[in-house]
This record gives C-alpha cells, structure tokens and sequence, in this order.
C-alpha cells in the first residue's frame, strides 16, 4: 500500500475518562516509543451512485483517503463525476470491484456469497471480467483491480484463479493469512451490528476491534505490514455510526504515531 494523508483534525477528539478511546490512543503511544508507524486505510462497502449519504462520506473523510468498493452492474456514470469532484476538491477516493452484482448464489442453508464455490468457476471469472472491464471505463485511474466479495466471503477455487480476471489483490474482513502477503489487504473495524439491530455496534465493540488488530501487529501475532482497516456501509449508517467515524478519522489524523494510506 502507497499514499499518505496527514492532516489535524480538532472536532470530536477522546475526552478524558472515555477509556476505550484512552486504550486505543494508549496503544499508539507504545507505537511511538517502539519507533513504529501504525497505518491505517479506510474501505466503504456498496457504492453505486452518488447522493446525500455519499456526500457525508466524502466530506466526513475530507482528506482522509478512502476506498470505495463499487458494485460493478449497478455502478452509475455520475459516480464517477463526483469522484472526479471530489478529488479536485484535495480528497482522495479510489473505486475497488464489490463483486459483480451483490448477488447471493448460496443455498439457503449457507451463509451469503456471490463468489463461494456454488457455481462454475467459468461463470464466475465472466462476471469479474465484466465488472472490472466496467469499472475501469468509468473510472480509469482512480480504479484499482482489488476485488471486495460482497459479504466478505470467496470460495477457494475463485480465490486461486483471481489472476485469471484481471484482478491484482483482494479484501475480506479479519487478519489476512500469513501466506497470503500484499496482494490482500483486508479490514477489521467493522462499525455495523449486522446481527442485532443493523445499528453502530458500539465504540467499546470497535475500538476494542481496533487496538486490538493494532497490538496483534505489535506483538507479530498479526502481519504488522498489514494496515488496520475500518470498514463502513455509508448507506447503512445511522447517526451513532457518522459520529464514530468523525471521531475516529480525527484521532488518527491527530497522532503522531498513525497514518491512514491507500491501496
């Protein structure tokens, strides 16, 4: 991963006393006297056209680079004028391939996936050229050939056979596997409760999912060249949700120890 941002943000910083946020800022001080750099990245699931709620996005993230993970078959050509907009305006947001058409292909007795192992593998690698033949006529340069399964889940077959679709890297949700090296850089601060109330799922929840993605690294028991990645739903976001994520940017904005960067 490559690009930097660094700027100082004032609103909504940790008060004293709000100990998950002393924790996570705790953790980045031990970065600091290690001599280490903790970076981040940002990635926003489900994109497909602009609006009031992405609008909120991109001025929530201001500077702050973002990746939006855009589902190709239902992506619209006046996505990629605001992001063109946006980024004359000093922000940067980079377009990743969110599966094909968001759609489920699993049996009902199985958790959701567009691309598991329940269709023929030829079929599957036509979507993923399709779609990513899409996204780099709507979007040329700001699009980078990383594929985000929708529901964050990949059988192992298309998995293996990526490279066949044009696509350089992939992103899921958890600590990637200590083989799989740079070509996949996956989140873990996932802000929704998607299995209680669809609502933010709590700052103690993802702080804690954060420091804790940040010690592992620390400590080896995590790649540490794996960037910390918050993961956000813009279109599902309720009003608990956009004020974590001002909060959370300022914070990381702030520390000398932290830096958010870009796939």
């Amino acid at each position: 991963m490559n690009g930097v941002s660094k700027i100082t943000i004032d609103e909504g910083m940790p008060a004293d006393g709000d100990e998950p946020w002393r924790a996570l800022d705790a953790e980045l001080e031990t970065w600091t006297r290690a001599g280490l750099t903790a970076r981040f990245w940002w990635r926003d699931d489900d994109a497909t056209r602009p609006g009031p709620l992405l609008d909120r996005l991109l001025e929530t993230a201001g500077q702050t680079p973002i990746a939006l993970a855009v589902i190709p078959a239902t992506a619209e050509d006046s996505l990629a004028a605001r992001l063109a907009e946006h980024s004359r305006q000093g922000g940067s947001a980079l377009v990743l391939q969110h599966g094909y058409a968001h759609l489920n292909h699993a049996p009902p007795t199985t958790k959701k996936a567009e691309f598991g192992d329940h269709r023929p593998l030829e079929t599957m690698l036509d979507e993923l050229v399709q779609g990513r033949r899409r996204l780099e006529a709507l979007f040329g340069e700001h699009f980078e050939p990383i594929l985000t399964p929708p529901w964050n889940r990949i059988g192992n077959e298309v998995a293996k056979s990526l490279g066949q679709s044009g696509l350089q890297g992939l992103s899921r949700f958890g600590p990637r596997g200590s083989n799989e090296g740079d070509r996949v850089v996956n989140t873990h601060i996932d802000i929704i409760d998607w299995r209680g109330d669809r609502g933010f799922v709590g700052e103690r929840q993802a702080l804690t999912a954060a420091t804790g993605h940040l010690a592992a690294r620390r400590a080896g028991a995590a790649d540490r060249d794996e960037p910390t990645g918050l993961l956000t739903h813009h279109r599902d976001h309720d009003e608990a949700c956009w004020r974590f994520i001002v909060r959370f940017n300022a914070a990381i904005n702030a520390h000398p120890a932290a830096l958010w960067v870009t796939p």
